[in-house]
């Protein structure tokens, strides 16, 4: 075990005083944040868009302009509100070259009838009429007040009746529960976050494969192996990634953070710090381990990462098999599809996350075999991954083909 620590401190030291990796350290956060502050630039904000005014003319005959002023105060109408003693014959004229304009009569025919008369410019927004109802209000507290109605009875009448729903016990206790976990938020930023976190040291463990063949090519391998066993060296690779991914985690995340909670305006540590936090990182680090396993052993087979060949090409695509299923988790995060892509070891971490952060009740028994068959595969890969490793990185002069690979698993 000592010798396996030696290896990840060699490989994190070497890395650090890296330029490359410094500089895409710190590059992968600000092309985040370039990202998202260029979106909102050319995409804008709904909520910072206003609405047109729309010119309102009132000819008042009733005295009820600050009644009026007053209700479309409250209710934040869109309009800008002016006296007028224009008659009804002349509005037409008014209205031709006119935006955006309307003309309110109240008058002591509005009262005795219970109609205000409304003339309109041609341009005018559709739901305008609909927004001018709250101005019978003010009319309708005259009429009541022209019956003889107390300040009581006006008030009781205004109030109106409406009808309350009294659930039963069990229904309320249902409701309870549902608005207990109705906010998304709770499951889908700690959800974001570990697999951010899995992102970034699976994709930074993707560098053992170049760190081995290097290794080849320089012709160290020997010298390396002269003072430590192949599975030390194996192991310390796999750790020292592991840190590092987590140290790039660290950096983005301290980069990127704040710029989304200022954007989004809300407390982003909130829904971040919950006791799911721990299960779900837990999934990515089995995920980081089943492919850095794959990645550490393909790696050895290699002479050169440029003379890759489509095995090991392939190899370096399973990390985003995953994205295969997110459109079927997505629809139906308890369909057939999701299920299956929580049984396959490749697609097992990203398609849990994605479930878990989608679900209000987890479905703990598949929850349960996923994370055993994760748990067996990383154990399984780990075993070959060591029997290839040992033979492939004293390997030189060309790729190791299939064949090759299969013969030392069976050694």
């Amino acid at each position: 075990m000592r010798n396996t620590m030696k290896v990840a401190k060699w490989e994190i030291k070497r890395n650090l005083k890296n330029k490359t990796f410094i500089i895409g350290m710190f590059l992968t956060p600000v092309l985040i944040i370039g990202f998202m502050l260029l979106g909102n630039t050319f995409g804008g904000s709904d909520t910072e868009e206003t609405q047109e005014l729309t010119t309102v003319f009132i000819n008042d005959q009733l005295q009820l302009f600050s009644a009026i002023e007053n209700t479309v105060k409250t209710n934040d109408l869109p309009w800008e509100l002016k006296q007028s003693d224009l008659r009804e014959e002349e509005v037409n004229k008014e209205l031709e070259d006119a935006d955006d304009t309307a003309y309110l009569f109240i008058d002591q025919r509005s009262l005795e009838e219970g109609v205000i008369r409304a003339y309109t410019s041609e341009e005018i927004p559709p739901y305008f009429i609909n927004q001018a109802q709250i101005v019978a209000g003010p009319l309708q507290t005259m009429q009541m007040k022209q019956l003889g109605l107390t300040e009581e009875e006006l008030a009781t009448l205004s109030r109106g009746v409406s009808v309350e729903a009294i659930a039963s016990k069990e229904a309320q206790e249902t409701v309870n529960e549902e608005e207990a976990g109705a906010d998304p938020l709770k499951r889908i930023v700690p959800g974001a976050f570990a697999g951010f976190i899995m992102l970034s040291i699976v994709f930074t463990g993707m560098a053992i494969f170049q760190s081995a063949s290097q290794e080849k090519k320089d012709k160290i391998a020997e010298i390396i192996l002269s003072s430590l066993t192949p599975a030390d060296l194996m192991q310390g690779k796999i750790i020292g990634y592991f840190v590092l991914g987590l140290i790039q985690a660290v950096v983005s995340i301290a980069l990127v953070l704040p710029i989304i909670a200022w954007r989004v305006d809300i407390s982003i540590l909130q829904y971040l710090l919950v006791p799911e936090l721990a299960f779900y990182i837990a999934i990515a680090i089995l995920g980081y381990l089943l492919f850095a396993s794959i990645f550490v052993g393909v790696g050895a087979t290699m002479a050169d990462v440029s003379t890759a060949g489509n095995f090991q090409g392939m190899v370096m695509m399973l990390p985003f098999l995953p994205f295969i299923f997110i459109g079927p988790v997505l629809s139906d995060p308890n369909g057939f599809m999701a299920q299956i892509g929580s049984y396959i070891p490749f697609t097992s971490p990203g398609v849990l996350l994605l479930r878990l952060t989608s679900l209000e009740e987890w479905p703990w028994m598949e929850i349960a075999i996923s994370l055993m068959i994760l748990i067996i595969s990383v154990w399984f890969f780990m075993k070959l991954a060591g029997k290839i490793f040992k033979v492939g990185i004293l390997m030189y002069g060309k790729n190791a083909t299939p064949a090759e690979i299969w013969k030392w698993i069976r050694a």
